[in-house]
């Protein structure tokens, strides 16, 4: 049985939680562990809100441990390190994403791979090390092993760079591991939502001309204007997608809703590949002749190790990478989930939480 923070850890933590199914967010006053010799704690500046928030707090997954404090796309400011720590120093500004812990030891963790550690432990909704439950960022402030802490770029902006920790991550990795990070490769990219309109930016950075493929034809100008994609394709629509047949070299599926990935296939390439970041509710139906025919491949990928996440926020940096957010403070988060349910955010909704977590709360 999980500890109790509040029992068996000292320092006081302020921070915004679900508490039961309703996934209903109330103030919240919890603990946190001391600072270890390796630990480095910070004040959590921003963070993002992911779509997994909400199913964490709705237990539409079936493994919410209550009360949850959600959030994994945290930009913050060091505080306190410990006597251990070699990477970072009080003042400097830090990110934490998806990972707090991981074994360390197993062949996914010596290769930097620890999002595929068996042991991988993430950043909340999860039992810690000392068998306490985790945390994440709609809190004050946070503590964290430094191993999973990330260097912010100085010319990052800290606000509209923290969803990177999670849409980021979760596009760069899979356009690197499987070969579509190449000057001109023909990319599709299904969804324009968190993750897509990351996943436009960071392609086109890399280089590719990109193809949206998204049910809303309103999107076009978004996609086409605003993030410079160089094609536009309405997905229900037949003949649009009977006009690109065979011609590209990977498609990146963002896409959380049900929906019938066949089509897709068809649109590759001979040895494309169609990759897999959203994770419907429903299995996606798997027809066997168009891969066979085509010599495709269907694909998935799980954000990324604290190398490669390290290496994304840098390449962001340079290449002036950020995610399109609208900020809000951390008493506005249930109106936030309503309106993310309802696909109603351009992309990324944004909790100040440094200047709307100010008084102590009621537990």
């Amino acid at each position: 049985m999980a500890k109790s923070p509040a029992t068996e850890h000292p320092i006081k933590a302020q921070g915004y939680a679900a508490k039961d199914t309703s996934g209903t967010f109330l103030p919240l006053t919890f603990s946190r562990r001391a600072t270890g010799d390796k630990d480095v704690r910070f004040k959590v500046l921003y963070c993002g809100i992911c779509h997994s928030d909400l199913h964490f707090a709705k237990n539409e997954w079936g493994v919410t441990t209550y009360p949850v404090v959600p959030g994994h796309e945290i930009v913050g400011v060091v505080t306190e390190v410990g006597t251990k720590v070699e990477k970072f120093k009080v003042g400097e500004t830090v990110g934490v994403g998806c990972l707090v812990g991981s074994c360390r030891s197993c062949q996914s963790c010596s290769n930097n791979l620890e999002q595929y550690c068996p042991k991988m432990i993430l950043t909340y909704a999860v039992p810690y090390f000392d068998g306490t439950i985790t945390y994440g960022g709609y809190s004050d402030h946070m503590v964290s092993d430094e191993h999973f802490v990330l260097h912010w770029p100085d010319n990052l902006p800290l606000d509209s760079g923290a969803p990177l920790l999670c849409a980021g991550i979760t596009t760069y990795s899979p356009l690197r591991h499987y070969g579509l990070d190449k000057r001109g490769t023909k990319l599709g990219v299904v969804g324009l939502g968190g993750l897509g309109h990351v996943a436009v930016k960071i392609a086109k950075a890399f280089g590719a001309e990109v193809t949206v493929f998204s049910t809303t034809p309103e999107k076009k100008h978004e996609a086409l204007d605003g993030l410079k994609a160089d094609h536009f394709i309405v997905s229900k629509d037949l003949e649009q997608m009977q006009a690109v047949t065979g011609t590209l070299d990977g498609i990146l599926d963002t896409v959380s809703a049900s929906h019938a990935i066949a089509p897709f296939l068809n649109i590759l390439k001979t040895d494309g590949k169609l990759v897999l970041v959203g994770v419907p509710e429903k299995p996606h139906e798997l027809p066997a002749f168009p891969l066979i025919i085509g010599r495709k491949i269907v694909g998935g990928s799980n954000i990324g190790g604290l190398k490669e996440t390290q290496e994304m926020l840098d390449f962001c940096a340079e290449h002036e990478i950020t995610a399109d957010i609208e900020v809000i403070p951390i008493d506005y988060v249930n109106t936030a989930m309503d309106r993310l349910l309802k696909s109603d955010v351009r992309y990324r909704f944004v909790i100040d939480v440094a200047n709307s977590i100010k008084a102590p709360l009621d537990t």
